[in-house]
């Protein structure tokens, strides 16, 4: 399992996790396309938002490796902003590649994507 080093680890200041500290001896966790419903409470919306970011400075554009990257996490994304980037895609593989669908997950947090202007 690929540990991503330098991706924060969880959203700060609170207990929702972006990444996982040892492969699972069973297996990866299956990654699943999990229904967003309009009801959900805002730290979850902001979690998904705090997690994009994070998938976003870290990976760009560019596909990366699932490696320890939280399935849950991922699973609010997967189908929607975070695609497949190869064929036939294994959801249970820790070396599955992943790729950011930009122009949908600009659309779904913007916020994510915010320049921050320091000057």
């Amino acid at each position: 399992m690929l540990k991503h080093r330098g991706f924060p680890g969880r959203l700060p200041g609170t207990d929702f996790q972006f990444v996982v500290r040892r492969a699972n001896p069973k297996g990866a966790t299956p990654l699943i396309k999990r229904e967003r419903y309009r009801d959900r409470r805002a730290p979850d919306k902001r979690a998904d938002e705090g997690f994009m970011e994070a998938l976003w400075n870290h990976f760009g554009d560019q596909p990366f490796e699932r490696g320890n990257l939280d399935a849950g996490r991922l699973s609010w994304l997967l189908g929607r902003e975070v695609l497949p980037a190869d064929e036939p895609f294994d959801p249970e593989s820790y070396e599955a590649l992943l790729v950011i669908d930009e122009a949908a997950a600009r659309l779904a947090f913007p916020g994510a994507f915010q320049e921050e202007d320091w000057a």
